[in-house]
């Protein structure tokens, strides 16, 4: 008997070369949508889905959506911190809603459309980065466990975008020409402080002080929750110099700014990690750690600490070390593991 993978389905042309390779491949295919309340993704993803031939299931997220990626969303905005729902998703919600109907759809395999491989070394289930590195997602995955990885397939881990695209038109696939996502699936207008409004009472965005490094006053702000390190636009102020968001100072509801300079952080410290080559980090390490997807990965060492935090020390210093991104280690192209930065 063929054996049975279910293949995440969004409608897009990754989701659907996949379940498409996957079929060449010779496995019993069967397409899973999650409907998320946002988006268009299970009615996209069915008409894929009767193109190749395929069943295809849509499963009902909204509540565990909303109470995982939704929640965890505007409370990192409202704690001063910026959150990167796609991982939060891919631990709480993706992964672990589609594993848990594997069994009632008799499936052996889960597979996604990510661009990322997957390698089996000591007795232990890695991620290493896609051959297409402008598309490698290895990023967003460090937080799945040993159990989930020894179900993944991770079909597109060799190819490029390009190579993806020409089989699409190859194949005829309805999504051979359909636009990549840029936006985050729950905003596609981009704009999250406007979908904190919408999902916020106005009290809890209070003013206060603007100040400079030194703590001299220079403006109001209009609520943390509407900035993030790095920022340079809509500040408010006009001080004659490029200025930046340097620290959200929740304590006191106060919003630091800097020139350029002041940006730059020579260490950072990380909490709930995940470790993929081993279950904790017990002795320092040289690590490439990045600190955000778009970001290249940068030589440091990480040490452990206690409470099970991590300190990053950068070989050189960073600029934007943001509380609430992930900071992904990696040995060459294998992922080590993460966590969340907290400072």
């Amino acid at each position: 008997m063929k054996k049975r993978v279910l293949v995440a389905m969004s409608g897009g042309v990754d989701s659907t070369v996949s379940a498409a390779l996957l079929q060449q491949e010779g496995y019993d295919v069967v397409g899973i949508t999650m409907d998320t309340g946002y988006g268009t993704a299970p009615s996209d993803a069915a008409l894929m889905a009767k193109h190749l031939g395929i069943d295809h299931h849509i499963i009902d997220v909204k509540q565990a959506f909303h109470d995982s990626v939704i929640k965890d969303f505007v409370y990192s905005y409202l704690h001063g911190q910026t959150p990167n729902p796609c991982v939060v998703c891919n631990e709480k919600v993706k992964f672990c809603v589609c594993m848990s109907v594997m069994h009632e759809l008799d499936a052996v395999y889960f597979a996604t459309g990510h661009y990322v491989k997957r390698l089996e070394k000591n007795g232990r289930f890695l991620l290493a980065c896609a051959e297409y590195r402008p598309k490698d997602q290895s990023y967003y995955l460090y937080r799945l466990t040993q159990n989930i990885l020894a179900k993944c397939l991770f079909p597109l881990g060799s190819y490029s975008k390009v190579q993806i695209r020409q089989m699409a038109l190859a194949w005829s696939l309805p999504a051979a020409d359909k636009a990549d996502s840029q936006d985050i699936c729950f905003i596609p207008s981009g704009d999250y402080r406007e979908f904190l409004k919408e999902h916020l009472d106005e009290s809890y965005f209070l003013p206060g002080e603007i100040t400079d490094c030194s703590g001299k006053l220079i403006g109001e702000h209009r609520g943390l929750a509407f900035y993030t390190v790095g920022q340079r636009k809509g500040l408010g102020v006009a001080l004659g110099y490029p200025a930046y968001v340097v620290a959200l100072d929740t304590v006191h509801n106060r919003l630091v700014l800097g020139v350029d300079q002041d940006l730059l952080a020579s260490d950072a410290i990380s909490i709930n990690h995940t470790f993929l080559p081993f279950d904790r980090l017990d002795a320092p390490m040289r690590a490439d750690v990045k600190i955000r997807y778009k970001s290249p990965a940068v030589a440091a060492m990480i040490y452990p600490m206690d409470d099970d935090k991590i300190r990053i020390v950068f070989d050189n210093p960073q600029k934007s070390v943001t509380p609430g991104q992930a900071a992904v280690f990696y040995d060459g192209d294998i992922v080590v593991g993460g966590g969340t930065i907290i400072s």
